[in-house]
Protein backbone atom coordinates (compact mmCIF):
# COMPACT_ATOMS: atom_id res chain seq x y z
CA UNK A 1 0.00 0.00 0.00
CA UNK A 2 1.26 3.49 -1.35
CA UNK A 3 1.08 6.54 0.47
CA UNK A 4 -1.09 9.16 -0.41
CA UNK A 5 1.75 12.22 -1.12
CA UNK A 6 -1.17 14.52 -1.63
CA UNK A 7 -3.32 13.85 2.12
CA UNK A 8 0.09 14.13 3.70
CA UNK A 9 1.30 17.46 2.12
CA UNK A 10 -2.43 18.77 2.65
CA UNK A 11 -1.62 17.98 6.50
CA UNK A 12 0.80 19.38 6.27
CA UNK A 13 0.47 23.09 5.21
CA UNK A 14 -1.99 22.96 7.92
CA UNK A 15 -0.08 21.72 10.83
CA UNK A 16 2.31 24.74 9.65
CA UNK A 17 -0.66 27.12 10.24
CA UNK A 18 -1.20 25.96 12.97
CA UNK A 19 2.40 26.09 14.35
CA UNK A 20 3.04 29.78 13.01
CA UNK A 21 -0.01 30.70 15.27
CA UNK A 22 0.21 29.11 18.80
CA UNK A 23 3.40 26.39 18.55
CA UNK A 24 4.06 22.75 19.01
CA UNK A 25 4.59 20.84 21.69
CA UNK A 26 5.12 17.02 21.10
CA UNK A 27 4.76 14.91 23.79
CA UNK A 28 6.91 11.59 24.18
CA UNK A 29 5.11 8.41 24.33
CA UNK A 30 6.25 5.51 26.60
CA UNK A 31 8.44 2.51 25.26
CA UNK A 32 7.19 -1.01 25.22
CA UNK A 33 8.98 -3.39 27.83
CA UNK A 34 8.37 -6.18 25.50
CA UNK A 35 6.40 -8.37 28.01
CA UNK A 36 4.50 -11.06 25.74
CA UNK A 37 4.35 -12.11 22.85
CA UNK A 38 4.34 -10.12 19.49
CA UNK A 39 5.38 -9.86 16.05
CA UNK A 40 7.93 -7.08 14.23
CA UNK A 41 5.10 -4.20 14.81
CA UNK A 42 5.28 -4.50 18.65
CA UNK A 43 9.15 -5.36 19.06
CA UNK A 44 10.24 -3.33 22.48
CA UNK A 45 11.40 -0.22 21.67
CA UNK A 46 13.98 2.30 22.94
CA UNK A 47 13.36 4.50 26.46
CA UNK A 48 11.94 8.16 25.37
CA UNK A 49 14.56 11.07 27.17
CA UNK A 50 11.41 11.72 29.59
CA UNK A 51 11.96 8.25 30.89
CA UNK A 52 15.07 7.78 31.61
CA UNK A 53 15.73 10.37 34.10
CA UNK A 54 12.42 9.38 35.63
CA UNK A 55 12.43 9.61 39.58
CA UNK A 56 13.25 6.03 41.28
CA UNK A 57 10.15 3.97 42.45
CA UNK A 58 10.36 5.64 46.00
CA UNK A 59 9.51 9.37 44.89
CA UNK A 60 7.97 9.07 41.38
CA UNK A 61 4.38 8.55 42.50
CA UNK A 62 4.25 11.44 44.61
CA UNK A 63 0.92 13.07 44.38
CA UNK A 64 0.25 15.16 41.74
CA UNK A 65 -0.72 18.96 42.82
CA UNK A 66 -4.50 19.74 42.85
CA UNK A 67 -6.11 20.11 39.97
CA UNK A 68 -7.54 23.39 39.21
CA UNK A 69 -10.99 24.21 39.40
CA UNK A 70 -12.88 23.22 36.44
CA UNK A 71 -17.20 23.37 35.23
CA UNK A 72 -18.95 19.79 35.92
CA UNK A 73 -19.56 17.36 33.16
CA UNK A 74 -21.63 19.05 30.43
CA UNK A 75 -23.18 15.90 29.03
CA UNK A 76 -23.71 12.38 30.31
CA UNK A 77 -21.03 9.76 28.42
CA UNK A 78 -22.06 8.26 25.37
CA UNK A 79 -23.21 5.26 26.43
CA UNK A 80 -20.19 2.06 25.66
CA UNK A 81 -21.64 -1.02 23.60
CA UNK A 82 -21.17 -4.40 26.03
CA UNK A 83 -18.10 -6.31 25.44
CA UNK A 84 -18.31 -9.68 24.25
CA UNK A 85 -18.30 -12.68 26.75
CA UNK A 86 -14.70 -13.93 25.68
CA UNK A 87 -12.87 -10.38 25.91
CA UNK A 88 -9.47 -11.21 27.48
CA UNK A 89 -8.76 -9.03 30.40
CA UNK A 90 -5.82 -7.71 28.25
CA UNK A 91 -6.51 -6.63 24.94
CA UNK A 92 -4.01 -6.72 22.31
CA UNK A 93 -6.76 -7.55 19.02
CA UNK A 94 -10.22 -7.56 18.60
CA UNK A 95 -12.06 -9.71 16.49
CA UNK A 96 -9.99 -10.51 12.88
CA UNK A 97 -13.67 -11.27 11.09
CA UNK A 98 -15.02 -7.85 10.80
CA UNK A 99 -13.45 -5.06 8.65
CA UNK A 100 -12.53 -2.54 11.45
CA UNK A 101 -9.67 -1.66 13.61
CA UNK A 102 -8.78 0.26 16.57
CA UNK A 103 -6.49 3.66 16.35
CA UNK A 104 -5.62 4.62 20.11
CA UNK A 105 -3.79 7.34 21.13
CA UNK A 106 -1.61 8.37 23.93
CA UNK A 107 -3.44 11.60 24.79
CA UNK A 108 -1.01 14.41 25.72
CA UNK A 109 0.37 17.53 23.85
CA UNK A 110 -0.71 20.73 22.64
CA UNK A 111 -4.81 20.96 22.19
CA UNK A 112 -4.63 22.62 19.17
CA UNK A 113 -2.82 20.08 17.42
CA UNK A 114 -4.62 17.18 19.25
CA UNK A 115 -8.29 19.15 18.23
CA UNK A 116 -6.41 18.80 14.58
CA UNK A 117 -6.25 15.36 14.61
CA UNK A 118 -9.70 14.89 16.10
CA UNK A 119 -11.05 16.75 13.13
CA UNK A 120 -9.10 14.72 10.62
CA UNK A 121 -10.85 11.66 12.17
CA UNK A 122 -14.14 13.06 11.93
CA UNK A 123 -13.74 14.78 8.59
CA UNK A 124 -13.44 10.65 7.31
CA UNK A 125 -16.17 9.16 9.75
CA UNK A 126 -13.29 7.71 12.22
CA UNK A 127 -13.41 7.23 15.58
CA UNK A 128 -10.65 6.89 17.83
CA UNK A 129 -9.77 5.88 21.54
CA UNK A 130 -7.82 8.42 23.44
CA UNK A 131 -5.66 6.67 26.55
CA UNK A 132 -5.44 10.38 28.55
CA UNK A 133 -2.59 11.23 30.76
CA UNK A 134 -4.26 12.93 33.75
CA UNK A 135 -1.84 15.81 33.94
CA UNK A 136 -2.65 17.00 30.61
CA UNK A 137 -6.56 16.29 32.18
CA UNK A 138 -5.51 18.96 34.58
CA UNK A 139 -3.08 21.37 32.05
CA UNK A 140 -6.13 20.81 29.41
CA UNK A 141 -10.03 19.81 31.13
CA UNK A 142 -11.80 21.10 28.29
CA UNK A 143 -10.00 18.33 25.98
CA UNK A 144 -12.07 15.65 27.84
CA UNK A 145 -15.54 16.54 26.53
CA UNK A 146 -13.94 17.63 23.31
CA UNK A 147 -12.80 14.19 22.60
CA UNK A 148 -16.65 12.65 23.73
CA UNK A 149 -18.57 15.10 21.76
CA UNK A 150 -16.71 13.58 18.69
CA UNK A 151 -17.24 10.31 18.82
CA UNK A 152 -14.93 9.40 20.76
CA UNK A 153 -13.49 6.99 23.37
CA UNK A 154 -12.01 8.37 26.32
CA UNK A 155 -9.68 5.88 28.78
CA UNK A 156 -6.74 6.07 31.38
CA UNK A 157 -3.41 6.18 30.36
CA UNK A 158 -2.04 6.75 34.41
CA UNK A 159 -1.65 10.22 35.99
CA UNK A 160 1.97 11.06 35.02
CA UNK A 161 3.42 8.36 32.86
CA UNK A 162 5.99 6.81 34.65
CA UNK A 163 7.18 3.42 33.97
CA UNK A 164 4.02 1.47 36.34
CA UNK A 165 5.33 -1.79 35.65
CA UNK A 166 8.59 -1.03 37.92
CA UNK A 167 6.22 0.48 40.61
CA UNK A 168 5.50 -0.79 44.20
CA UNK A 169 1.64 -2.09 43.89
CA UNK A 170 0.30 0.92 45.90
CA UNK A 171 2.31 3.52 43.94
CA UNK A 172 0.44 1.99 41.18
CA UNK A 173 -2.30 2.09 41.74
CA UNK A 174 -2.43 5.55 43.12
CA UNK A 175 -1.32 6.69 39.81
CA UNK A 176 -4.29 4.78 37.84
CA UNK A 177 -6.87 6.26 40.74
CA UNK A 178 -5.71 9.78 40.27
CA UNK A 179 -6.14 9.49 36.55
CA UNK A 180 -9.42 8.03 36.90
CA UNK A 181 -10.57 10.73 39.55
CA UNK A 182 -9.58 13.25 36.80
CA UNK A 183 -12.03 11.61 33.86
CA UNK A 184 -14.93 10.68 36.62
CA UNK A 185 -14.95 14.64 37.61
CA UNK A 186 -14.64 15.80 33.55
CA UNK A 187 -16.92 13.43 31.99
CA UNK A 188 -19.00 11.68 34.59
CA UNK A 189 -17.00 8.20 34.09
CA UNK A 190 -13.59 6.95 34.49
CA UNK A 191 -13.99 5.20 31.32
CA UNK A 192 -13.68 1.93 30.57
CA UNK A 193 -10.01 0.86 29.15
CA UNK A 194 -6.84 1.63 31.46
CA UNK A 195 -3.21 1.36 29.43
CA UNK A 196 0.11 0.74 31.06
CA UNK A 197 2.39 3.62 31.30
CA UNK A 198 5.85 2.82 29.59
CA UNK A 199 4.82 -0.27 28.78
CA UNK A 200 2.77 -2.69 25.75
CA UNK A 201 2.07 -5.02 28.33
CA UNK A 202 0.56 -4.89 31.83
CA UNK A 203 2.53 -7.25 35.12
CA UNK A 204 0.17 -9.04 37.08
CA UNK A 205 0.75 -6.44 39.95
CA UNK A 206 -0.46 -3.26 37.77
CA UNK A 207 -4.05 -5.62 36.00
CA UNK A 208 -4.72 -6.27 40.04
CA UNK A 209 -4.54 -2.68 40.55
CA UNK A 210 -6.12 -1.43 37.51
CA UNK A 211 -9.09 -3.92 38.60
CA UNK A 212 -8.91 -2.46 41.91
CA UNK A 213 -9.73 0.98 40.99
CA UNK A 214 -12.55 0.03 38.53
CA UNK A 215 -10.79 -1.19 34.79
CA UNK A 216 -11.50 -4.84 34.70
CA UNK A 217 -10.00 -4.86 30.85
CA UNK A 218 -6.30 -3.50 29.95
CA UNK A 219 -5.83 -2.31 26.75
CA UNK A 220 -2.31 -3.21 24.40
CA UNK A 221 -1.81 -3.12 20.66
CA UNK A 222 -0.71 -5.49 17.96
CA UNK A 223 1.05 -2.41 15.94
CA UNK A 224 3.36 0.15 17.07
CA UNK A 225 4.60 2.51 14.12
CA UNK A 226 6.85 3.89 16.62
CA UNK A 227 5.28 7.42 15.96
CA UNK A 228 6.85 9.03 18.98
CA UNK A 229 10.47 8.98 17.58
CA UNK A 230 9.25 11.43 14.97
CA UNK A 231 10.15 9.67 12.02
CA UNK A 232 8.28 11.66 9.54
CA UNK A 233 4.03 11.80 8.34
CA UNK A 234 5.01 9.57 5.10
CA UNK A 235 6.81 6.90 7.44
CA UNK A 236 4.29 6.63 10.26
CA UNK A 237 1.55 6.00 7.51
CA UNK A 238 3.41 3.29 5.66
CA UNK A 239 4.09 1.60 8.69
CA UNK A 240 0.47 1.79 10.03
CA UNK A 241 -0.50 0.33 6.45
CA UNK A 242 2.11 -2.21 5.76
CA UNK A 243 1.19 -3.58 9.84
CA UNK A 244 -2.75 -3.24 10.69
CA UNK A 245 -5.33 -5.65 9.59
CA UNK A 246 -9.07 -6.64 10.33
CA UNK A 247 -8.72 -6.47 14.52
CA UNK A 248 -5.67 -4.58 14.85
CA UNK A 249 -5.41 -1.83 17.66
CA UNK A 250 -2.43 0.47 16.63
CA UNK A 251 -0.63 2.88 19.34
CA UNK A 252 -0.16 6.22 18.15
CA UNK A 253 0.14 9.59 19.60
CA UNK A 254 -1.27 12.63 19.99
CA UNK A 255 1.35 15.14 20.30
CA UNK A 256 3.02 14.22 17.66
CA UNK A 257 2.38 16.83 14.27
CA UNK A 258 3.67 14.40 12.35
CA UNK A 259 1.39 11.81 13.57
CA UNK A 260 -1.42 14.26 12.90
CA UNK A 261 -0.47 14.59 8.97
CA UNK A 262 0.09 11.34 8.75
CA UNK A 263 -4.10 10.40 10.17
CA UNK A 264 -5.57 11.59 6.72
CA UNK A 265 -3.14 9.10 4.53
CA UNK A 266 -3.67 6.81 7.06
CA UNK A 267 -7.78 6.55 7.12
CA UNK A 268 -7.65 7.09 3.02
CA UNK A 269 -5.06 3.86 2.64
CA UNK A 270 -7.44 2.09 5.26
CA UNK A 271 -10.19 2.55 3.06
CA UNK A 272 -8.27 1.40 0.00
CA UNK A 273 -8.27 -2.03 2.65
CA UNK A 274 -12.06 -2.01 3.06
CA UNK A 275 -11.10 -1.06 6.91
CA UNK A 276 -12.59 1.62 9.09
CA UNK A 277 -11.55 2.49 12.41
CA UNK A 278 -13.78 2.45 15.65
CA UNK A 279 -13.60 2.60 19.05
CA UNK A 280 -11.94 -0.40 21.00
CA UNK A 281 -15.29 -0.43 22.91
CA UNK A 282 -16.87 -1.13 19.24
CA UNK A 283 -13.85 -3.26 17.63
CA UNK A 284 -14.44 -5.80 21.43
CA UNK A 285 -18.16 -5.91 21.19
Amino acid sequence: MTVDRRSVLRSASRLAALSAAGGLVAACGGPSDGRGAGGPSVAARPQPAHLTGSPSPSTSASPSPPPSPSPSPSATPFALPPLAPDTPQEVVTGPHSRPQLALTFHGQGDPAIATALLEAAEQRGARLTVLAVGSWLDEQPQIAQRILSGGHELGNHTQNHLDICSLPADQAREEIAQCAQRLERLTGSIGRWFRPSAAQYATRTVKEQAQQVGYAHVLSFDVDPRDYADPGAETVARRVLQTAAAGSVVALHMGHPGTVTALPAILDGLAEQGLHAVTASELCA
